[in-house]
């Protein structure tokens, strides 16, 4: 039970690595005009911060997902490099 649960964690952290490094590509990618196809995607979450007084504590909550399509084939190989490995 232990190592399905180290499985899943690291392929967690593989899909998360694949994101953040896809999405590094994408934002470097922009300024090259054959690559530009790379940086289009698509921004979604909470644009302004909802925040919850509750006299004692002050909580603020958002979120902003920027989506790229590198950062999907970044996904989609940290997977197959997942299953690889």
């Amino acid at each position: 039970m232990a190592t399905k649960e180290k499985g899943t964690l690291v392929l967690i952290i593989f899909i998360l690595c694949g994101l953040v490094i896809g999405g590094l590509i994408g934002q470097l990618a922009q300024g090259v005009s054959w690559l530009n196809w790379l940086s289009y995607g698509q921004t979604f979450g909470i644009p302004t911060p909802v925040t919850l007084d509750l006299g004692v504590v002050k909580l603020t909550f958002g979120i902003m997902f920027n989506i790229n399509i590198s950062s999907i084939v970044g996904i989609i190989l940290s997977i197959f490099i997942y299953r690889k490995f």
